[in-house]
């Protein structure tokens, strides 16, 4: 069974599925006799720390994306310049936008703009006429035209075109007192379209009402399963209702049409601001936030020393468990890079099947996670998913399993015929 270096490659084929499938049946009986208790050890550490990774770089990912809140078809986004992602988690007070409507509004005058719209996003506790208790919906100020946009998940089309109670910057014109809630936002509600919704909670004064709103629509947002309640309205009402009205503040702009010509206007009209085009490939989105990138590499990290450690422990254990087991082999004439191939590969099969086992834990977890944050602190979803997910959680199993490899084979390169007989 030695190396030739003219062997014929179908030979050479052959012998490495006899190893793979000596290593297999070594596996498989593992699993069904004595030492099934480690192999599932070891292929529940891997399977947790992978589901760790994916866990947290599913979060990272959320920070990353922003939430349902960043859900749009805009063609370019443009934010103040220290804006992080936070305030779609956890409702964090960040630095906004000026003069929405004035500037948007060049913006739209430029050739290859098909339209722009100022957002603001506020948290509003909204109750319904019977006053059967309130709830906490995220509303989303946009400004509306005659086509179908998608903003924070939800399509704009059920709202009125234009943005009437701006009133070029007097606040005082016509309210259209209109609410496209979201699916999650109409259950919590109890809602429907044609029932009206009133602001309320500590920060609506008692002798000053806000006028309630008629929702017009309800709607599946784009976050589907994990689904954030969340709602449209027009940007200036939600201005007024916030106060945002003082300075025509927003939290972004988004501008759909050809994107260089959509990024010119937008460099003009805010010079000081962050202009992107958007990548719809999320995962991309990881690099260009700090907070995000340094969370999922962390986690890379940690997941690589903690899965390479426990695989090369038990791994070790194991062979040094199998010596008369590698002892055999070698009587029969198996050679020591055979004997080491089978540990090797038998390693590895252990850490492919802890990494499979590990993603379905990992994104059970991430909608745990967005179901129990729905529940408390933040409002949705604060979590994403990514098929991505499977290939890299496998490979950073797998890497850790090569990284692991060699103390178990140093044990297995130990082992001779002779003591083991001696036994």
């Amino acid at each position: 069974m030695g190396d030739n270096g003219d062997e014929p490659s179908e030979r050479r084929r052959s012998r490495w599925r006899g190893l793979v499938g000596i290593s297999i049946v070594r596996l498989w009986r593992r699993a069904t006799g004595t030492q099934s208790r480690r192999l599932a050890a070891t292929v529940g550490a891997v399977a947790l720390t992978i589901a760790l990774l994916v866990v947290v770089t599913g979060v990272a990912l959320g920070l990353a994306d922003g939430g349902v809140v960043d859900d749009h078809d805009a063609d370019v986004r443009i934010a103040p310049e220290d804006s992080t992602s936070l305030s779609a988690v956890d409702d964090v007070e960040e630095p906004r936008l000026g003069a929405s409507h004035e500037r948007t509004a060049e913006i739209r005058d430029a050739d290859g703009v098909d339209h722009a719209s100022p957002t603001l996003v506020e948290l509003v506790e909204l109750e319904a006429d019977d006053g059967d208790g309130s709830e906490r919906v995220l509303l989303v100020g946009v400004v509306p035209d005659d086509e179908s946009r998608t903003v924070g998940g939800l399509p704009t089309d059920s709202l009125e075109t234009g943005d009437s109670h701006y009133a070029d910057g007097s606040y005082d014109g016509p309210r259209r007192g209109e609410l496209v809630l979201s699916t999650a936002a109409a259950d919590r509600l109890d809602a429907e379209p044609g029932d009206e919704l009133a602001p309320t909670g500590p920060t609506i004064p008692e002798d000053d009402p806000v006028p309630a709103t008629t929702v017009t629509a309800v709607e599946d947002a784009g976050d589907g399963a994990d689904e954030t309640p969340i709602a449209l309205v027009h940007l200036s009402e939600l201005q007024t209702l916030s106060g945002a009205d003082d300075g025509e503040l927003a939290d972004q702009v988004l501008v759909w049409g050809e994107t260089e010509t959509a990024e010119s206007a937008a460099d003009e009209a805010y010079p000081a601001a962050s202009v992107e085009s958007i990548d719809r490939t999320n995962p991309s989105s990881l690099f260009d936030d700090g907070l995000a990138f340094a969370t999922s590499l962390l986690a890379l990290l940690v997941g690589v020393v903690v899965c390479t450690s426990f695989v090369a422990t038990t791994a070790g254990m194991t062979v040094n468990e199998d010596r008369r087991t590698l002892a055999v082999l070698e009587s029969v004439g198996y050679p020591t890079h055979s004997r080491l191939t089978i540990i090797a590969v038998s390693t590895l099969l252990t850490t492919l099947v802890g990494a499979l086992v590990g993603v379905v834990l990992g994104v059970g977890g991430i909608y745990t996670v967005n179901a129990v944050a729905s529940a408390t602190v933040a409002t949705g979803a604060v979590a994403a998913v990514h098929p991505v997910f499977v290939p890299y959680a496998v490979a950073v199993a797998l890497v850790s399993g090569v990284v692991a490899t060699p103390y178990p084979l140093v044990v297995a390169a130990r082992t001779s015929v002779l003591e083991e007989v001696g036994r």
